[in-house]
């Protein structure tokens, strides 16, 4: 799903900066603390893959700050990504330990257990935040421990019972810097569940100093799983004790370094899998190149010569009439009878894609838009695709005009407003409906009037701008006259059938990228980074050559047949990329598990939306490959 053109000359440098990955601008400058000095703990957004509907960290009981609830200042793409980042009460001081403190204790009324209970059964995470760093979590069980780079989980449940995690060992790596002090490099909660019990059976009432807690057995050991695991806290009304151990850690990780274990998930997917990926997607290529090859250096070769030569006196006396492509030459440049004001707006916005996702993996590539930055990327894409406007105005129009259109106007609104206005009213009802859930996911209305003002403020504007210069220019002149009147069109033999073009026409391109359309799924519904960049600007680069290759292939066996309507086929054939996206995105649908109906609006109407995108993508780069695929071999022979 992603972005364009062979820069075969940096592939290696861009390849280089997906596995060097210590290089980032995450928008943040490294802070030195001293020994002592408080280190922040923020708390952000409850979030579950079963449900794709974050919730607020505070709306369920756990330990208020004493001081209140307080958000931190975060940017557009936070407020997109659903993030709501705030204060906590954990008190962490630089190299100072801490064992099983006492947090706070809340009493659970029967609302509290019902909520709690959901959220374990939905499988929600918490998602912390120490120096920018999320929290990984290590889980463990009577087997083995298992290490998780998202979050941690809210508690767990068996056949009978729910329990929740209400002591958290919180593992601080720190690299020290001479003269400088001491840097955090890594961040991880180890979450235990343990029923707290005060010395004598005390009660406390959670205001003066608490009482000694028995299953707390050392006041210079951190609390390890085998001590609690057999006293796990169940979810019932009650008073529950949270509690917390700081322990830290030297480490020779860098600053710079630090996301890497993060955005490889400690290596679980290996490089390997990747450059299989690339060496699948260049043997389609390679072998869509052949036929291209076999095409233009036989037949289309053959082609040129037979019709450019001087017929001999017997060929004349014969009067042979001409047969193939040639024969068509008066019409293969009418322009498309159905629709042509919405060929044209379709190919602008496909341009206006197709430039915005390559800027946009380009800078993603060389770390400009860091997952260490939350939230960049959705900036990114935003402005990029407002920027790039005025691609999508000076392509329509230029081509309406070609068309000898005279509603421009017309034609320049639809640009500006057809693809992004369904975009902004299908994520507006969207928001309608997750915040009707209560979710955090829903885009405040301010952000909204934010993302209205950058379409209605910059890309509106750009997409006229782009217009007016495409009008002022003249129309594309084509190599041969168009009659006119049309030429009729023999029966077409079945294989050439447009369905089947189609449908054939979108198998390739699919399959030169569903390997890493996979990573950027789990990426977007499971919780995971992507940050391969380097790797999907290749892939990306792949599918723009696939589009163009079997587009042209396709398009040739139909000037052949005597089928001058290429218009639409050309962009409906790699287009049907698109409808094998959105077929895989129902066969990893699956993976979700989820049984609530708004994930599956929710999920669907995105990857619908997506899938669209991705339409107009392929869609446009096949129209221009079949375009000055027929211009050259028109413009290569003599027409009487």
């Amino acid at each position: 799903m992603r972005s364009l053109l062979n820069l075969s000359a940096i592939f290696a440098a861009i390849c280089s900066l997906s596995v060097v990955s210590g290089f980032y601008l995450p928008g943040v400058a490294p802070h030195s603390y001293v020994d002592g000095e408080d280190v922040d703990l923020k708390v952000n957004k409850l979030s579950s893959i079963h449900t794709q509907l974050p919730f607020d960290y505070y709306s369920l009981k756990f330990c208020r700050p004493i001081e209140g609830v307080k958000s931190y200042s975060e940017n557009l793409g936070e407020f997109l990504r659903g993030d709501r980042i705030e204060n906590s009460r954990y008190e962490i001081s630089m190299l100072n330990e801490e064992y099983c403190r006492i947090l706070c204790q809340v009493n659970l009324k029967a609302k509290d257990v019902n909520d709690f209970k959901r959220v374990i059964k939905e499988q929600y995470h918490h998602n912390w935040i120490i120096d920018n760093l999320p929290a990984a979590s290590i889980l463990d069980n009577d087997q083995y421990s298992t290490t998780q780079y998202v979050g941690f989980p809210i508690g767990y449940m068996d056949t009978k019972n729910y329990y929740i995690y209400n002591h958290a060992n919180i593992i601080l790596e720190y690299h020290a810097v001479e003269g400088e002090g001491s840097r955090i490099v890594g961040f991880y909660v180890e979450p235990l569940s343990v029923n707290h019990k005060f010395a004598g059976d005390a009660k406390w009432d959670g205001k003066e100093n608490a009482p000694a807690l028995t299953t707390c057995k050392s006041s210079t050991k951190h609390l390890t799983y085998d001590e609690v695991k057999a006293i796990p806290q169940k979810v019932a009304v009650g008073d529950i004790v949270f509690t917390y151990d700081v322990q830290w850690r030297e480490s020779e990780v860098k600053w710079a370094s630090r996301w890497d274990v993060y955005l490889s998930m400690d290596h679980a997917v290996p490089d390997k899998v990747h450059w299989l990926s690339i060496v699948n997607s260049i043997v389609i290529v390679l072998f869509l190149a052949f036929m291209v090859a076999m095409i233009l250096m036989r037949s289309l070769n053959r082609d040129i010569s037979k019709y450019n030569r001087v017929p001999t006196d017997e060929e004349k006396a014969e009067e042979r009439e001409e047969t193939g492509w040639k024969l068509i030459h008066a019409d293969v440049f009418r322009p498309p009878t159905e629709f042509p004001m919405l060929f044209c707006v379709i190919i602008g916005t496909g341009m206006q894609l197709i430039s915005c996702a390559f800027f946009l993996i380009l800078f993603a590539a060389a770390g400009f838009l860091s997952p260490a930055n939350r939230g960049s990327l959705m900036i990114g894409m935003l402005l990029l695709f407002v920027l790039m406007g005025s691609f999508a105005g000076f392509t329509a129009a230029r081509l309406y005009k070609t068309f000898k259109g005279k509603q421009w106007h017309r034609c320049t609104v639809l640009t500006a407003t057809l693809f992004p206005g369904s975009a902004f009213v299908t994520f507006f009802l969207l928001d309608i409906l997750v915040w009707s859930y209560g979710s955090t996911g829903a885009v405040p209305f301010l952000t909204m009037l934010a993302v209205l003002t950058l379409w209605f403020g910059i890309s509106v504007p750009l997409v006229f701008l782009g217009a007016y210069f495409a009008y002022r220019r003249d129309p594309i002149e084509f190599p041969v006259v168009t009659s006119n009147i049309p030429r009729q069109i023999p029966e077409q033999p079945w294989y050439l059938h447009p369905a089947l073009t189609t449908l054939v026409g979108g198998i390739l391109p699919f399959g030169a990228c569903f390997v890493e359309l996979f990573f950027i799924m789990s990426s977007i519904w499971m919780d995971q980074y992507y940050y391969v960049f380097g790797f999907l600007l290749l892939v990306y680069v792949i599918l723009i050559i696939t589009c163009a290759e079997i587009s042209i292939v396709l398009n040739y066996f139909q000037l052949c047949s005597e089928d001058y309507r290429w218009w639409w086929r050309s962009l409906l054939t790699p287009g049907a990329t698109a409808l094998y996206v959105f077929l895989y995105s129902m066969f990893y649908f699956s993976r979700l598990q989820s049984t609530m109906m708004v994930t599956y609006v929710l999920y669907f109407t995105y990857m619908a939306m997506i899938s669209v995108g991705v339409f107009l993508i392929t869609g446009t780069v096949g129209f221009f490959s079949c375009f000055y695929f027929n211009y050259q071999i028109y413009a290569s022979i003599k027409v009487d």
